[in-house]
């Protein structure tokens, strides 16, 4: 799952990419691999070194060590080349206050070496509307909500045809709507052939809008694949609900499951006595059982089963147990 793919496969390549503060390693050997043509997902708690990386890939703070390629070419050595072909918001907008949303963006873009300015007018337009912000294009940003200038910020990215897109935290302080707006926007840049990396600590972010994920922790790179590959990834676990808890985790582990856990679950039996059950937890690790061959040995074994099942890692839990930190899951 942590191999990396062939250069020209590759959006952007990172190989031992470290980033140190002093003796802090902010990033610390680093190898990502991001597939072009993909919507890729960068996830990570809050200081987990998202936002270093994403400035150490555009050329924005210099690395300690370690190699960056994007688009096909070095970083920071390619910078003037590869920045036109690349639209970021990164650390989120900064606009003047006092002048329109239209204005702002003609401003950036006449900054743009590489733009043209008889279309100018026209490109404005065309990204105010891409992000919805049609309505408010003669409204002056001192105006504008959180997440209008969110969307205000995606719009300059968006100025020009671009074969890359870094969104660092691109629904951040968006209304419900807004961030459906966001996600169909990612989605159809995706369509038309734009590699889209977004980085974000919203785990339905990523599993709504994503094909391929990394997730960093404490500045390590602890995975990246396919979402598919990530869930895969986590544990299968066993839960048997029962009254016979010892004989149940015997025969689970003469089956080779490792036991991890039981909740109590107390309850009035028939003849008004307490009865102790439990949901008995194991993980099924590398063995290929068929459920209802653990059903059998159970039985056989003398535990009354009072309900089974396999649960299969959800992204989320393959998150937690990957960093040790819970994510927030809504958005």
């Amino acid at each position: 799952m942590n191999g990396l793919r062939p250069s020209t496969e590759l959006a952007i390549e990172t190989r031992s990419l470290t980033k140190r503060f002093g003796v802090h390693a902010a990033v610390d050997q680093i190898d990502l691999a991001v597939p072009r043509g993909a919507v890729f997902g960068f996830l990570g708690p809050n200081g987990s070194g998202k936002t270093t990386t994403i400035r150490m890939m555009l050329g924005l703070a210099a690395a300690t060590s370690g190699e960056i390629t994007v688009l096909g070419q070095s970083m920071p050595e390619s910078v003037a080349a590869v920045l036109p072909r690349v639209g970021a918001l990164v650390e989120g907008p900064a606009f003047y206050p006092f002048l329109s949303g239209t204005a702002n963006l003609r401003r950036l873009d006449s900054a743009d070496r590489h733009a043209r300015g008889n279309s100018r007018i026209a490109r404005v337009e065309h990204a105010l509307d891409r992000v919805g912000l049609t309505h408010a294009a003669g409204k002056k940003v001192r105006a504008y909500s959180l997440g209008m200038k969110q969307r205000l910020g995606i719009a300059n990215a968006l100025l020009s045809p671009r074969d890359l897109l870094v969104l660092d935290e691109p629904t951040n302080g968006l209304d419900p709507q807004g961030t459906r707006e966001v996600r169909s926007l990612v989605r159809s840049l995706a369509a038309d052939g734009t590699t889209v990396f977004v980085s974000s600590h919203l785990l339905a972010e990523i599993e709504q809008i994503c094909t391929h994920a990394a997730v960093m922790s404490a500045g390590r790179l602890v995975a990246q694949g396919t979402l598919t590959e990530l869930r895969q990834g986590g544990q299968t676990r066993v839960r048997v609900h029962t009254p016979d808890v010892a004989t149940a985790l015997g025969v689970l582990a003469s089956l080779g499951l490792v036991t991890d856990s039981f909740i109590p679950a107390p309850r009035v039996g028939g003849d008004g006595g307490v009865t102790s059950e439990a949901t008995v937890s194991a993980t099924l690790g590398e063995r290929i059982l068929l459920p209802e061959a653990i059903v059998a040995a159970l039985v056989i074994g003398g535990v009354r089963v009072r309900g089974f099942s396999i649960d299969s890692a959800s992204l989320e839990d393959r998150f937690v147990e990957l960093t040790g930190e819970g994510f927030d899951i809504a958005s």
